[in-house]
């Protein structure tokens, strides 16, 4: 342990004292013994529900992370947190409130853990929005902690082939075309998600435990390790006694999450080919240690990262062959021969980078997993952004999963001010080679809640249309899109934004490797536009939503909360 700090417990609030004499009578309501409540008192937050398939199975991964706090001298206290399924709550009035309860997963465990004096955290998440959440309380709180997921899902099998969740969604666009039949579809529909974990490929759950694990808040393995394993529980119990040491020598988040961190996870976003909803998880999770992210910062570093991993959907790896391939230290050891890790940053283990990954002997065990760092799938990483006059303040692309027939195209506009119209109209065989589906409306403010785009993506690739249209907007995209799929594009329509004012036949210009986002209208016709430009505005029922509204940044800024 290279920290060491003396640290008050912070549970005293809670149980010294003659005046605290009430509370630990309630203490004792709950079965606690003396001994018990002399002991530090470890909060566990556990995201588990019987509605998402990431979740179902964290009461044995929480059981796992008490034995471990009990073996190392502490007293677990559980409590939950709410979390949405985004394959669930996609396409309908759901996904409104699928980013936005981020800001409710972190609100919710600041909440319990400072009305209940925890002396230290561990975060028990799975799944999209639940991990950037219980990150962003953990340094916001800054109290010991750390984070063990449920852990990824296998992939399914039909017929031979390995499938996922991405591969229903595809499916509906093939179904409508005639290329599947409903026999299939059935079968598909049975076997594509085989049991528990977050959905199998690095979608955003994944991306999002493999940064926990790169950040330092989560023990090496935390990101890659299947769901189903038995090395996924004795993780948790690592984690249950690794917590009582970071308490022990006074390790916070904020002392591990610092500037080193934020290039190492931006370094490993690029290499893995991550989702592209880090660009807005990563920024609201430094934003609570004061460290600026900005979209620059990630086009920086792409530039100066190699992709070397193509995971679903960008290829036909999935969680499981990268965990066999070494997992993120491999990763992270193939970087470092070419300098490009911070090995000096601190980890949750008391260790920098650098010392895990010598303890660990890390090395890539399937360089068809894990490229070499001088035979990448591309130089640069897995995300770029793009700037022009349709995103003066940067649109988003994961280009290690485009078809390079898309990656420099001229396409004509067919604007849309909802993911709902646009379905329709890609389903109703209106969307034709070299269109550009334009979807508005749906940021942070417009949608509200920035809407995951999964369907629309899905469909134009399941209707074989990814190598010939793209599709833009200021929402966002699940970690499963594949395509020239650009999305948070800022400024929003809802907030004046140039994408508001694309009319239907406008030429618009792609130039991925360029890092150009261009409307080719001219600026007096643009100007013109824009003077007689009236944002439209949704009814808004849900008083949550409204006060969200309010309140969200932009997604150039990650969607924080102002």
């Amino acid at each position: 342990m290279t920290v060491s700090k003396k640290m008050t417990a912070r549970s005293a609030n809670m149980t010294s004292g003659l005046e605290k004499a009430p509370h630990r009578s309630l203490l004792a309501a709950l079965g606690l013994t003396r001994e018990e409540m002399r002991r530090p008192l470890i909060g566990i937050a556990n995201s588990a529900n019987e509605i998402i398939p990431g979740h179902i199975h964290l009461d044995k991964i929480v059981q796992a992370v008490k034995d471990g706090v009990r073996m190392a001298g502490g007293t677990p206290m559980e409590f939950p947190t709410i979390g949405v399924c985004d394959g669930l709550a996609m396409n309908h009035d759901g996904m409104h409130f699928s980013l936005p309860s981020r800001e409710l997963i972190a609100d919710s465990i600041e909440i319990m853990a400072t009305a209940h004096p925890f002396d230290a955290l561990v975060l028990v998440p799975n799944c999209d929005k639940v991990v950037p959440g219980m990150l962003m309380a953990a340094l916001r709180l800054n109290i010991p902690t750390i984070v063990v997921s449920g852990g990824p899902m296998l992939p399914g099998a039909v017929r031979g082939k390995r499938v996922d969740l991405i591969t229903m969604f595809e499916a509906v666009g093939k179904v409508k075309l005639g290329k599947m039949d409903e026999t299939e579809l059935d079968e598909l529909e049975e076997n594509a998600c085989p049991g528990c974990g977050s959905c199998a490929g690095m979608f955003t759950a994944n991306s999002m435990n493999c940064l926990s694990e790169t950040i330092g808040l989560a023990l090496p393995g935390n990101g890659t390790i299947p769901a189903v394993s038995a090395a996924r529980i004795r993780l948790a119990k690592h984690a249950g006694m690794q917590v009582m040491e970071l308490l022990k020598h006074g390790i916070r988040p904020r002392d591990i999450v610092t500037e080193k961190s934020v290039k190492n996870a931006v370094r490993l976003d690029m290499a893995l080919g991550c989702s592209t909803n880090t660009v807005l998880h990563l920024p609201a999770i430094f934003h609570e240690a004061g460290l600026p992210l900005t979209l620059a910062i990630f086009d920086e570093v792409s530039r100066t990262t190699p992709n070397l991993c193509r995971l679903a959907p960008a290829g036909p790896d999935y969680m499981q062959d990268l965990d066999a391939a070494g997992g993120i230290p491999a990763v992270m050891a193939e970087l470092n021969k070419a300098g490009l890790i911070e090995t000096g940053a601190l980890t949750c283990t008391g260790k920098t980078v650098g010392e895990n990954l010598g303890e660990l002997k890390a090395a890539v065990r399937d360089h068809e997993i894990i490229r070499p760092i001088d035979a990448p799938y591309a130089p640069q990483g897995g995300i770029a952004v793009l700037y022009g006059n349709l995103a003066p303040l940067g649109a988003v692309v994961k280009q290690s999963a485009v078809a390079p027939e898309m990656m420099r195209r001229k396409a004509k506009a067919r604007p849309f001010d909802s993911e709902a119209e646009a379905c329709d109209a890609i389903l109703g065989g209106r969307i034709k080679p070299g269109d550009a589906v334009v979807i508005r409306y749906e940021g942070p403010k417009g949608g509200p809640g920035m809407r995951e785009m999964l369907t629309p993506t899905s469909t134009i690739m399941g209707m074989g249309l990814g190598e010939s249209v793209a599709l833009i907007t200021d929402g966002r995209f699940s970690g499963g899109s594949r395509g020239a799929a650009i999305g948070h594009v800022s400024p929003e329509a809802a907030s004046g934004g140039a994408i508001g004012l694309v009319q239907e036949g406008d030429m618009i210009e792609i130039d991925i490797p360029a890092r150009t986002l261009t409307l080719l209208v001219d600026e007096d016709t643009l100007a013109e536009r824009k003077a007689k430009f009236r944002p439209k505005r949704k009814t808004v029922k849900s008083s949550f939503l409204k006060r969200y509204v309010k309140h969200v940044s932009s997604a150039a800024q990650g969607a924080v909360l102002e």
